[in-house]
């Protein structure tokens, strides 16, 4: 039986005639989807009266601006892209950068470093707070947040959404124990780390069957519960009121950071008041617990228990069928991840003094998670650099009042913020889908270290 083929079908548009058409698709998608956002806006007259404002003018520019992007993306930057993919495909080494790639640890611990020192010398103490604190202490603080819950889904492939919960129970630990008990920090830490651990090996009991979706489901409603457990539970908790007062840390208990207190740091040392050094004593005080943390990842990696989690994530059935316990590995997955939140949330309730359920709502999970999945699940530098991104370019977003000028007086950054955020996390997949630094390497290499295809080595390993 013959087949014949229409001759309109054979036409296969040119790159430019696809990039209109995207381009018109993209513009359409952005008109309706910014319409009701940027196009119209709601206020208020001398008289009191609600009114419609409409700027269909910022609207076009931000339709524009869409389309042309998407535009100049598929006439030119996936055709580069996929030249640079061959390139890089014919030529692995030569794409290597070197002295950066083989020293890019070394120069990034000594960039964190020197950091406070930097801004120190540039803006002096009072300046430096925001610097340091706003950006540097945030942001290493999402950093291990990641790192933790890298451990459960970038090497285990546990789906976990309700990983805030774990960070809420070492603040609470660290906050109740601390104003109640008035132990020290050094003491607490540990204790707020092992109490998060315990609740996740209590997360892990419940979903030893589950995965998936449904476990994402599970963890969701985890994260929830201990939440409304903190709101509830007043006599306790106090609420949704939080609580106050969370003593600071000190210099390993040989000076303090309290003013009032003998052995004040300004006084034992001879040297001028200010509120500088105690956020540089936190900033590399959260950096030494990122760099434990980056320590102890790497280091299980390559211990059995490791290459189980990878297992894990790769084949459960293959796995189990391996002789694996799937259930020691998944527990001790969520309670290690968990240690580490914990260790992070009792590092955040010493900085901020107060600690509420408002700082521990689902989207911080999301936060986390979004930073996982761009940095690239399994890597720990591209985790990192996500954390800088995210984090720090929201820091920067707030700062954008100048952006006044171009889109009138009415432009507030603080709405358009996460919008912006979006858009940005929107971009990144696009270009790079598995992350800035995405790889499923395994730690382990029968003869030699090779990258993983689907093409079989001369050593006759796949």
């Amino acid at each position: 039986m013959a087949v014949t083929v229409s001759p309109e079908r054979d036409v296969v548009a040119t790159p430019v005639q696809r990039a209109f058409r995207e381009a018109f698709y993209a513009g359409a998608i952005a008109l309706g989807l910014f319409v009701l956002f940027i196009g119209l806006r709601t206020d208020q007259n001398i008289s009191n009266e609600l009114i419609l404002v409409q700027r269909w003018g910022l609207l076009a520019i931000v339709v524009i601006l869409t389309a042309v992007g998407r535009f100049l993306y598929v006439a030119f930057g996936q055709p580069a892209l996929e030249r640079a993919k061959a390139q890089k495909a014919e030529a692995p080494a030569a794409a290597a950068p070197g002295f950066v790639r083989r020293n890019f640890n070394t120069i990034g611990i000594a960039v964190l470093f020197l950091y406070p020192i930097v801004i120190v010398m540039l803006v002096g103490f009072q300046g430096s707070l925001k610097w340091v604190d706003n950006f540097g202490i945030q942001i290493l603080i999402y950093v291990m947040l990641a790192w933790g819950l890298n451990i459960v889904i970038g090497l285990a492939g546990l789906l976990d959404l309700g990983y805030v919960a774990f960070y809420a129970v070492g603040a609470y630990a660290y906050a109740l124990l601390g104003t109640h008990f008035g132990l020290s920090f050094w003491i607490l830490l540990p204790a707020a780390g092992l109490m998060a651990a315990f609740w996740g090996v209590m997360l892990g009991f419940p979903v030893l069957r589950l995965r998936g979706d449904y476990l994402a489901i599970v963890t969701l409603a985890f994260g929830e519960i201990i939440r409304l457990v903190l709101i509830n539970w007043r006599e306790v908790t106090n609420g949704s009121a939080g609580i106050s007062g969370i003593p600071k840390v000190s210099f390993f208990g040989l000076m303090s950071f309290n003013v009032s207190d003998p052995n004040y740091i300004s006084k034992v040392l001879g040297i001028a008041q200010s509120g500088a050094y105690y956020k540089i004593f936190l900033y590399y005080l959260i950096l030494l617990l990122c760099l434990l943390t980056a320590f102890v990842t790497i280091r299980l990696r390559r211990l059995p228990v490791g290459r189980a989690w990878e297992a894990l994530r790769e084949d459960e059935i293959a796995c189990r069928s391996l002789g694996i316990n799937t259930t020691t590995t998944k527990l001790t997955a969520f309670a290690t991840g968990a240690m580490f939140g914990g260790f992070a949330g009792s590092f955040f309730a010493a900085r901020q003094g107060f600690v509420s359920p408002e700082s521990f709502v689902f989207l911080e999970s999301a936060i986390i998670l979004a930073i996982v999945v761009l940095g690239g699940m399994g890597s720990l530098g591209g985790i990192a650099v996500a954390a800088l991104v995210m984090i720090g370019g929201t820091e920067i977003l707030r700062e954008l009042d100048f952006l006044k000028v171009v889109f009138g007086p009415d432009f507030t950054p603080e709405l358009y913020r996460m919008l912006l955020f979006g858009m940005a996390m929107v971009i990144v997949m696009l270009w790079k889908p598995r992350g800035f630094v995405g790889s499923r390497e395994p730690t382990a290499f029968l003869k030699e270290r090779r990258a993983v295809s689907g093409s079989f080595t001369k050593e006759g390993h796949g």
